[in-house]
C-alpha cells in the first residue's frame, strides 16, 4: 500500500518525489541503503521516462522480484491517472464557466514560470562550459528556427555527447547522475554490502521472456484498438516513451509537435491548460499525456457525440499505457545488468549532451507557452498582434521570482496565482 499512498502525496515534480521516496525509503523505514539507492537513481536518470516512477519501479523489483516492480510502478501512477481524467473532464465539460475561465486564466502565466524556471535549473546543473552551451544554443536554433523534430535532436545530441566524451571526457563529465553520498541513516534491508539476491542475477532466459512477453503485450494492446485515434495514439506514445531524455519538460514539444501541430488532437492553448493541470495534480509531470489523450479522443469523437466522456477515458488509458510500458521493460530488463555493478556508469557522456540540448527545447518552450499567455489574440502571421496581457505578464514575473529566490513551493504558487487569476477575472 505504501505505493499507492506515494501516488497520491507525491507532489512537487521528479525532484520532490525523488526526495520523498528517499526520506521514507531510505531514512525512515530503512528499505534500502543511501548507496543503493543512488546506484539505482543514477541509472534510471540515463533512461529516457520518468525517473521517479523508475526509481520506484527498480526499488519495488529490488524488494519482491518482477511482481513487486510491476506493483509499485502502477500503483505510482494509478493516483494521477484518475485525478488528470476527472480534471480533464471537468475541464472540458466545464470550461466556459467564468470560475474556471478564471482560475486557468490565472495558473497559465504561472505555469510559464515553472516551465522557464526549469530551463534554469537544468541549464545550471549542466551547462558547465562553452561546448554545452553551444548544444543548448543549437538546439534552441534547430527546433525554433528550422522547426526540426525532438527525436532528431535528441539522437544528434545523444551522438555529439558520446563523441565529445571520446574526445574531451573533462567537458562532458557534468551530467548523468545525483552523485554519492557518505550520510549514514543505519542498517538498512538491503545494504550497501547486502549479496546479490538470487532474483537480482543477470539471467539471459528471464531477458528474453521479458522482452518477447513486453512485445507480445503491445501488439496485443494495438490489435485491440480497433479506432485509426487509438491507433495513433499508440503508436505516438510509444514513440514519445522512447525520446524523454531529460524529463517531462523534454518530452512536451515532443507531445506538442504531434498532439496539436500533426495530429491536431488539441489546440496549444489547451496543451497548455493541460500541462497546468499536470502541476497541480500528484505522480509524474508526464502524466500529462493522459490529458492529451483524453481531450483528443474526446475532441474526435471516436465513440460519438452521446458518449464523449467514454472516448476520453478511452484516450487517456491508451495514452498512459503506451507512454509507460516502455519504463517497466527498460527497469526490469536492465536493473539485473545494474546490480551486477554498483561502479559508476559509463554511459554520462551522451546523456550529458542531451541534457544540454534538452535547455534549448525547454527555453523553446517557455517562449511558445509565453507567446500564447501573453498575446492570446495573436497568430503565426501577425506574432504580436492583439493586446498584450500586462496583468498576466506581472504574475508571471512575480511567481519564477517566488520559484527562483524564494523557493516557494510550486503547489503554492499556482495556488496563488490561480486565485489572482480568479479575482482580475471577476473585476474586468
Amino acid at each position: 500500500m505504501y505505493w499507492l499512498k506515494l501516488g497520491f502525496v507525491s507532489f512537487g515534480g521528479p525532484a520532490g518525489q525523488i526526495a520523498l521516496m528517499h526520506h521514507d525509503l531510505v531514512e525512515k523505514r530503512r528499505w534500502i541503503s543511501e548507496q543503493r539507492f543512488l546506484h539505482a537513481l543514477n541509472y534510471c536518470m540515463l533512461l529516457p521516462g520518468p525517473e521517479a516512477q523508475q526509481l520506484a519501479i527498480y526499488i519495488g523489483w529490488l524488494l519482491h522480484r518482477t511482481k513487486g516492480g510491476l506493483v509499485a510502478g502502477i500503483l505510482f501512477v494509478l493516483p494521477s491517472l484518475f485525478i488528470l481524467t476527472a480534471l480533464s473532464y471537468v475541464y472540458l465539460a466545464f470550461g466556459n464557466l467564468t470560475f474556471v475561465q478564471g482560475v486557468f486564466n490565472g495558473i497559465k502565466p504561472a505555469v510559464l514560470a515553472i516551465v522557464m524556471f526549469a530551463a534554469w535549473r537544468i541549464g545550471s546543473r549542466v551547462l558547465k562550459n562553452k561546448v554545452l552551451w553551444l548544444f543548448a544554443a543549437a538546439s534552441f536554433v534547430a527546433i525554433f528556427a528550422l522547426k526540426m523534430p525532438f527525436p532528431y535532436i535528441v539522437l544528434a545530441a545523444g551522438l555529439l555527447g558520446a563523441l565529445g566524451g571520446r574526445l574531451s571526457p573533462d567537458t562532458f563529465k557534468v551530467g548523468g547522475g545525483h552523485g554519492t553520498s557518505n550520510t549514514q541513516y543505519g542498517p538498512a534491508l538491503i545494504d550497501d554490502d547486502t549479496p546479490l539476491l538470487a532474483h537480482t542475477r543477470f539471467k539471459w532466459r528471464y531477458l528474453i521472456l521479458l522482452v518477447v512477453a513486453a512485445c507480445a503485450l503491445w501488439a496485443a494492446a494495438m490489435l485491440m484498438l480497433t479506432h485509426p485515434v487509438l491507433k495513433d495514439m499508440g503508436i505516438f506514445f510509444t514513440q514519445a516513451a522512447l525520446v524523454t531524455f531529460g524529463g517531462a519538460y523534454a518530452v512536451l514539444p515532443y507531445v506538442y509537435q504531434g498532439g496539436v501541430e500533426h495530429y491536431q488532437w488539441l489546440t496549444g492553448t489547451q496543451m497548455m491548460d493541460g500541462l497546468a493541470l499536470g502541476e497541480t495534480t500528484p505522480g509524474p509531470l508526464i502524466m500529462v499525456v493522459s490529458f492529451v489523450g483524453f481531450v483528443g479522443a474526446w475532441t474526435k469523437q471516436i465513440f460519438g457525440p452521446e458518449a464523449l466522456f467514454l472516448a476520453g477515458c478511452a484516450g487517456a488509458l491508451v495514452a498512459t499505457f503506451f507512454t509507460f510500458l516502455p519504463s517497466f521493460v527498460f527497469i526490469l530488463a536492465g536493473a539485473p545488468l545494474v546490480e551486477a555493478t554498483h561502479g559508476d556508469l559509463k554511459f554520462t557522456a551522451p546523456l550529458t549532451g542531451i541534457t544540454a540540448a534538452v535547455v534549448g527545447v525547454v527555453l523553446n518552450l517557455a517562449l511558445f507557452f509565453g507567446w500564447h499567455v501573453l498575446w492570446p489574440e495573436a497568430a503565426e502571421a501577425t506574432p504580436f498582434a492583439g493586446r498584450f496581457e500586462w496583468f498576466y505578464s506581472v504574475i508571471s514575473v512575480f511567481a519564477f521570482i517566488a520559484l527562483w529566490k524564494y523557493q516557494q513551493g510550486v503547489i503554492k504558487v499556482l495556488a496563488v496565482c490561480a486565485a489572482l487569476g480568479l479575482v482580475y477575472s471577476c473585476i474586468v
